[in-house]
């Protein structure tokens, strides 16, 4: 779904909209959602703006753990819209097996604190890195130029033959690029992350993607 523009700058807050109604049902029928993904092998699961089932399944979360993933996103996006509709506009979230980055501009350092707060508190949830930038909203064309500088890394990595690109989320704001997901090696994560160096207008990279390695080791 694309992003709609407002005044404020804030394009993302319908999109979220739409995919948190998608995803009370998959909180509440997540057998049901997978019994028909295998059925269809076409039916959206909602891992991500976009994701169908099956990418979730081929991600090395997991389909189970993309959905929980997603559950969390959505409770925090709730609870946000919940506490100040300004915050919801402006926080974006990123999940990653109960690991929860926060990313966008908040007005004061007090809204910073309460974001955290919400986010910790919700369930599955293991860690929160906070990565919000205290300032003025985001403008027209810096919305406009986060987002180009997301699409081109994000096709940059998907033609890389040595990336699995469909286990990195990656968000852009005011020129840096988070990049959030689970990394094969850590040769794969500095192609990763040279690609996003070498990517017009950017401006800092911000990696808190995991190893496999690591993960396994845990």
């Amino acid at each position: 779904m694309a992003g709609v523009f407002l005044r404020d700058g804030s394009f993302r807050w319908l999109e979220r909209l739409s995919i948190m109604r998608h995803l009370t049902t998959a909180r509440l029928l997540p057998a049901l959602l997978i019994s028909a993904l295998s059925l269809s092998g076409c039916i959206p699961l909602v891992v991500g703006a976009g994701a169908t089932g099956a990418v979730a399944a081929a991600q090395d979360r997991g389909l189970e753990q993309g959905v929980n993933d997603n559950e969390i996103a959505f409770e925090i996006n709730r609870r946000l819209a919940d506490k100040n509709g300004d915050l919801f506009r402006r926080v974006s979230t990123q999940v990653n097996r109960g690991r929860v980055v926060l990313i966008g501009t908040v007005a004061r350092t007090e809204d910073r604190l309460t974001v955290v707060e919400i986010s910790r508190k919700v369930d599955g949830v293991k860690q929160v890195i906070d990565e919000l930038q205290v300032g003025q909203p985001l403008s027209f064309s810096e919305n406009t130029d986060d987002t180009v500088i997301t699409t081109k890394l994000r096709g940059e990595i998907t033609g890389d033959s040595k990336i699995s690109s469909i286990n990195y989320s990656i968000d852009t704001v005011r020129g840096t690029v988070y990049l959030m997901g689970i990394a094969q090696n850590q040769s794969e994560l500095d192609r990763v992350i040279a690609h996003a160096r070498g990517v017009s207008g950017v401006r800092n990279v911000v990696s808190n993607v995991e190893v496999k390695s690591s993960i396994t080791q845990q």
